[in-house]
């Protein structure tokens, strides 16, 4: 009897997907090879399925000084024991691929969907919603047509469009003032293939964050912590490794303490009632601290920075889960990045 734990990156892409035959694109396949051995970090038991055992042992030991011996490869899983699957997260093409190397605790094809739908943008749109207050800012919506989109441009002059279910930076797009023939394309294939797309108002980004949580599934979520990342054009770079005092005094520079506690709350609250009997996991909140109009003119609430309090939900473990997970092992004042060069990724934890 043994838990088994997967980094699948290319999850979000698969979601999208919706396909139990599903090829990741390269880059998805080569940070899963690269990078499969990230578990072992927070793994207490089990067994950690990576695509070279070697390569994993190799590069684990690198990177955290100490050595793991439960790397299995897949076709060593049909004679594990294995009653129990964590993934970075679950989707169709995951669940054909244990079941096809022999794996059988996995869950059905309606868990899954209702997994997917989950995952859908809408439900970041009404938590959106559910958090606004005076210190808040950012608005969205859904719309199913490109009438819509235009309407929502000449109103506001600005627009996040994004996909429903999409990887990081892949299904986004900016839109200034107008829109041109390729954006328009695009907005009206993703409608087709997803039924809509979710507009945002723009909002001045000063600093990246994130809230790190864990459903029960039972109606309670449990706050791990804080999440301070970098991104560039959509695409993660690293996460600051520090105390949660630390990462709290950093943000509390431009939101208060108490707004953040109580937005904490609220998610909890909100999201424990909608994955109850429905979703039982680790999931992250991505948020910014955000400032200015469309001229990116300085505007404050109360004196204060504004908090757009979810810009995203990824409902899957997340480099904030890695990073708090490394944050236990390592010294504060560390940053963990991750860096791509001779193709190949490398997980790196540098002195800051």
């Amino acid at each position: 009897m043994a838990v088994l734990h997967i980094f699948n990156p290319e999850h979000d892409i698969a979601l999208a997907a919706n396909l139990s035959n599903f090829t990741a694109p390269h880059a998805g396949r080569q940070l899963r090879h690269d990078l499969g051995y990230l578990p072992a970090i927070w793994a207490t038991d089990g067994y950690v399925l990576v695509e070279n055992v070697e390569d994993a042992q190799r590069d684990f030991a690198r990177l955290m000084h100490r050595p793991f011996d439960r790397f299995v490869g897949k076709h060593q899983l049909a004679k594990l024991d294995i009653t129990r699957v964590e993934p970075w997260g679950w989707d169709l093409a995951l669940r054909s691929f244990l079941l096809r190397y022999g794996v059988k605790t996995v869950p059905s094809e309606e868990e899954i969907e209702v997994i997917r739908d989950l995952s859908h943008r809408k439900h970041a749109v009404d938590l959106l919603r559910a958090l606004e207050m005076e210190d808040t800012t950012g608005q969205s919506w859904l719309a199913d047509t490109i009438v819509e989109v235009k309407q929502a441009l000449g109103n506001c002059g600005k627009l996040v469009v994004k996909a429903p279910w999409s990887s990081s930076g892949r299904g986004v797009r900016f839109i200034d003032n107008t829109l041109n023939d390729y954006q328009q394309r695009w907005i009206k294939n993703v409608v087709a293939a997803q039924g809509s797309v979710v507009i945002e108002t723009y909002c001045h980004k000063i600093k990246d964050f994130g809230m790190e949580f864990e459903s029960d599934g039972r109606g309670q979520v449990r706050y791990l912590g804080l999440s301070l990342f970098h991104a560039e054009n959509g695409a993660y770079m690293g996460n600051i490794l520090a105390s949660e005092d630390e990462k709290m005094e950093i943000i509390s520079h431009y939101i208060s303490t108490d707004l953040l506690v109580h937005i904490q709350q609220k998610i909890c609250d909100h999201l424990g009632e909608l994955y109850r009997g429905r979703y039982a996991g680790p999931f992250g909140v991505d948020m910014m601290v955000a400032r200015g109009d469309d001229n990116g003119q300085l505007s404050m609430a109360n004196g204060q920075y504004l908090l757009n309090p979810c810009v995203e939900i990824n409902l899957r473990r997340t480099m904030g889960h890695v990073a708090l997970a490394l944050a236990e092992q390592v010294p504060s004042d560390h940053m963990m990045r991750v860096e791509y060069s001779d193709n190949t990724y490398k997980m790196k934890i540098k002195q800051i």
